[in-house]
Order: structure tokens, then C-alpha cells, then sequence
């Protein structure tokens, strides 16, 4: 048996291996594709570099100093409306496709650092779904259970990790897209905070609200990958500044929970039980849970689809959509070209009554420091989601819908087990810039749980 075969591609155990000279980039690289290979599930991907390419780029990094590139030999995957140069753009739409001659510039930044792009990975098509199911590559298998949805829409990106495949992933986040495949799969979804990583390079959902996330084994992981991605972009509009804040400390926090008749898991008991023993490890760190009135964050959530925000994912690709509607999957074109029916008057009444909600929900921040959900109410095989593709993508969004909204970071995590032995998570939220707190934060939580990372054998 290869000694390698179960190596975890968390940076901590990739590090470990370079420094002592056991492996080279170019031999885990070697491994990557046999995993991929061995794991069987073409519908991941929707573009694989070739093996030749990839080892290339891991030679030409050995004759580098490993010292100055702190992402050295590390393989991850792009979701596929991230541009990669000379790869194929689709967004999950073939007909839609692009080849960009440069990388987006998170990916510039992760090539530079010494990342190696294993290849892009399937997606609810233009970004526009909570579930997986919505692309013309097929559904890729959540790994726990091929009945059950992987999370969208990055779906392939939180398979790949959690799978083993490479050591993280970039997603995209508008509505949860960063974080409920994480929940689905055991692994840290991390959404950071609005313009902290540039989007210049990504096919825009709602451009306003995008942001790229990212996918990894540990909190550990998804900090040192954030600290390496993060940054202003003069060409990206949206970009921001990150000022200067202090950070609060990992002790005596204040844990934000909704009330009861906020708390929907759609009658799954299992998931309800994880989320409560979660908010019970935080408070045996030495925190303290407070109750919040969630009404403003629940009052926001229902914009982001019923709302003229949706017009936003109009304007991206509503003159491909016009013109190409038989290409299109015929749920993301009823969403999007729902967009059509809201006016200048109402968006900006939409935007009115959202800074208001902004306000209320500040009012609530005054009393916690971080606020802790479920990241889903609970998990939905792909038959169920085929039968009620809009009411159950809906309620996969209760606690994740108005994240950006309201200009705020979070992190995914594990939160343990069901019987079924599918994965549940639980996240933490804070306002924006909190995005390093929050991965301590996630860090500790996750450490007391314990487990294995993903759906790999290697625990954490």
C-alpha cells in the first residue's frame, strides 16, 4: 500500500511533509490525480487541467525558496465562474462560455503564493441556487450520501475538499452559495467580509453582494488562505479598504441565538439536537449566550429573492439568458428573469426599508459579539429537491439569505452527526472585518468537537 494514500491535504500536514523532504510538490501532485481518479465522480469538475500541466507548475515551483511562498505546493480548485487564464469560463452553462486570458486576481494571488490549480469545479448554474442540482454537468455526490444534495452553489468546490481531492477551494457567497456546502460535507466555509477579496475575474451573481469564499479542512486553513487572498483591487469596483480594528478576544464572548419561534429545522430533531449541543461547547469555553430579537435579520432574509436584488442577477446575464433561453436551466431562468417585474421605484423603496432593517440589527450587535446559527435547518436528499426545487432551496437559505445583506462575515463549521450519519454545521457571524475572529473563533469551537476532517479517515 502507498504510505501516502491517506496524507491529509491540510496545509498544517502538507508543510510537514515538505520541510522533512519526504514529498515534493510534484509527488502530491501525483497523488491528487490518482485520488481524483480513484473517487470517480466526473460530475465534480467541469474542467480538470491536465496532469502534465499541474506537474509542471509543481517542478517549476521546486526550484523556488518554499520560504517565500507561503501557499508552496498546495493543490486547490476554482469554482467555475472564477476565471482561470486559458480555461474555460462556464458558470455552469456551456453555451456561456469564455476563455479569459488572465486569472481572476484571487487566483493571481494564490498562483503567486505557490497554490497549484488542480482544475474548475461544478456549480448551480449562474450561481443561483442553495442545492447542486441546477447544472447541466450532472450532480455531483454529496460524499456521505449520494442521495443526498452536496450544497450549492458551490458544489464541486466543497466536495473536492471534503473528499480529499485538494487542500481547499474558492466558492462564491450571495446567499449561503460559500457555506451550505461546507454544512453538507463536513468542512469550513468561510465568507468573508464584502470586498476583503477581490471579484474582478468572476461572473457576477449580484455583483453588489458577491463575495469569494473559501473552502478548507480547518479554520486554520481558511485564515492562511484569507491572509494570502485578501487585499484592495483598484480594478475591482467593489473592492474595500479593510481599516484598522481591534479584534476581540477568544474568551468571555457574547454569543448572540435567536428566540425559539425563530428556530426552524423543518422537523429534523437531529439537527435541531447538533445546533443545541454546539451553543452548549460554546458556552463551556467560557462564553456567555445571549438572546437576541432576530426579527430584523429574519425580516431581511426574504430580499434577496423577493426583492429587486434578483434584478442584479438580471443584469449580469439576462442578455444571454434572452437570447440563449434553451440553454439555460429552466429553474435559474425563472429566477432570473423574475428579475424583470421590479422597477426604480421599488428598488429603491427595497433599499430604504433594508437600511432600515441595517439599523435594527446594529441595535441587536450592541449586545453580542458573535452570533451563532445553524447554517442549515437541515439536508434534503436530490429527489426531494427535484420534487419542490423552490420551497426546499428556500428554506436551505433561512439562516444563511441575509449574511450579506446586512454587511456581515461568517464561518461555517462542523457541528457533529446525525444518525444517518450525514453532517450538520452551525456558523458564526459577525459584522464585517471580524474575518480573522471569526477563524480563531471557528477554530476553537472545532477543536472541541473534534472528528475527522471532511469525509477524509485523518482526524483533526
Amino acid at each position: 500500500m502507498n504510505s501516502n494514500e491517506f496524507l491529509s491535504l491540510d496545509l498544517r500536514s502538507l508543510a510537514a511533509v515538505y520541510n522533512s523532504g519526504k514529498l515534493t510538490p510534484a509527488n502530491v501532485i501525483e497523488l491528487v490525480y490518482e485520488r481524483i481518479e480513484k473517487y470517480a465522480d466526473p460530475a465534480v469538475w467541469t474542467c480538470l487541467i491536465p496532469p502534465a500541466e499541474s506537474l509542471e507548475r509543481a517542478e517549476n515551483l521546486m526550484a523556488q525558496n518554499a520560504k517565500n511562498l507561503p501557499l508552496y505546493g498546495v493543490p486547490f480548485a476554482i469554482k467555475d465562474n472564477i476565471d482561470l487564464a486559458n480555461v474555460p469560463t462556464t458558470a455552469g452553462c456551456p453555451a456561456f462560455a469564455y476563455i479569459p486570458e488572465r486569472s481572476a486576481t484571487v487566483v493571481e494571488k494564490l498562483c503567486a503564493a505557490g497554490a497549484i490549480p488542480i482544475g474548475k469545479t461544478n456549480m448551480d448554474q449562474f450561481a443561483t441556487g442553495l442545492v447542486g442540482t441546477r447544472t447541466p454537468y450532472k450532480t455531483c455526490r454529496n460524499p456521505f450520501d449520494s442521495r443526498y444534495i452536496p450544497g450549492g452553489s458551490s458544489s464541486g468546490s466543497g466536495v473536492a475538499v471534503s473528499a480529499g481531492l485538494v487542500s481547499f477551494a474558492l466558492g462564491t457567497d450571495t446567499a449561503g452559495s460559500g457555506r451550505v456546502p461546507a454544512a453538507f460535507t463536513n468542512i469550513v466555509g468561510l465568507k468573508p467580509t464584502k470586498g476583503l477579496l477581490s471579484t474582478r475575474g468572476v461572473v457576477p451573481a449580484v455583483r453588489s453582494l458577491d463575495c469569494v469564499s473559501i473552502f478548507a479542512l480547518t479554520c486554520r486553513d481558511a485564515e492562511a488562505i484569507l491572509q494570502v487572498a485578501a487585499g484592495f483591487d483598484v480594478e475591482d469596483a467593489f473592492s474595500r479598504l479593510a481599516p484598522v480594528t481591534n479584534l476581540p478576544e477568544n474568551k468571555n464572548l457574547r454569543v448572540g441565538i435567536p428566540g425559539e419561534s425563530y428556530l426552524n429545522f423543518f422537523g429534523n430533531l437531529e439537527a435541531e439536537k447538533r445546533y443545541r449541543e454546539a451553543i452548549d461547547r460554546l458556552q463551556k469555553l467560557g462564553n456567555q449566550i445571549v438572546e437576541i430579537d432576530f426579527k430584523a435579520f429574519a425580516e431581511t432574509a426574504p430580499l434577496l429573492y423577493d426583492g429587486p436584488w434578483v434584478a442584479e442577477r438580471l443584469a449580469a446575464v439576462g442578455e444571454f439568458l434572452m437570447q440563449n433561453k434553451d440553454a439555460v436551466d429552466p429553474i435559474v431562468y425563472e429566477i432570473i428573469s423574475g428579475g424583470s417585474r421590479f422597477d426604480a421605484v421599488t428598488t429603491f423603496k427595497s433599499f430604504y426599508h433594508l437600511a432600515e432593517l441595517k439599523r435594527q440589527a446594529e441595535i441587536q450587535w450592541q449586545s453580542m459579539d458573535v452570533l451563532a446559527l445553524p447554517t442549515t435547518g437541515t439536508i434534503y436528499s436530490v429527489e426531494e429537491v427535484q420534487k419542490e426545487p423552490f420551497l426546499l432551496n428556500r428554506n436551505l437559505g433561512l439562516y444563511t439569505n441575509f449574511v450579506n445583506l446586512l454587511d456581515l462575515a461568517a464561518i461555517a463549521l462542523p457541528s457533529g452527526f446525525q444518525n444517518n450519519k450525514l453532517p450538520t454545521g452551525i456558523t458564526l457571524m459577525a459584522p464585517a472585518w471580524n474575518d480573522a475572529f471569526l477563524c480563531r473563533l471557528g477554530a476553537i469551537l472545532h477543536a472541541e468537537l473534534g472528528g475527522k476532517l471532511g469525509a477524509t479517515n485523518v482526524l483533526l
